[in-house]
């Protein structure tokens, strides 16, 4: 029998590979894969998880706002300096429509901030905050 956390994933990896994704369809995966309903999922926790700080890499302080602003709305940069474009979908209508590159850049994120991979259920709770940012 395949666990029902496999099926989402595998359900979450196919269909991201041909259709334009939204946040909604996102959400849903999400909590699909955390096995919560989407509407467990919280705005209030996405925001407050972009915005807390912990260990980074190098014991310094890092936070998702670090690199991506206070405001999702606004261009961040990188520890580099190099451009990133707004996270909210509001000011950059690409964000959250590709599910190979919200995956990519989680992946790569969490684990810089995190030390982890993010959590469905945390995925979902940024997404959802992003969704409403306006």
């Amino acid at each position: 029998m395949i666990k029902p956390l496999l099926i989402a994933a595998l359900a979450f990896t196919v269909a991201g590979a041909d259709a334009a994704e939204t946040p909604d369809s996102l959400m849903t995966r999400y909590a699909a894969a955390a096995g919560v309903p989407a509407a467990a999922l919280s705005a209030e926790r996405g925001a407050a998880f972009y915005r807390s700080e912990r260990p980074g890499r190098d014991g310094k302080p890092a936070s998702c706002s670090g690199c991506h602003t206070a405001d999702p709305k606004q261009a961040g940069k990188t520890r580099v300096g190099k451009r990133i474009e707004p996270l909210a979908p509001a000011a950059n209508p690409e964000r959250l429509t590709d599910a190979a590159k919200v995956e990519k850049w989680f992946r790569r994120n969490c684990t810089d901030v995190l030390q982890r991979e993010c959590s469905a259920q945390e995925k979902g709770d940024f997404v959802a905050w992003l969704k409403q940012v306006r």
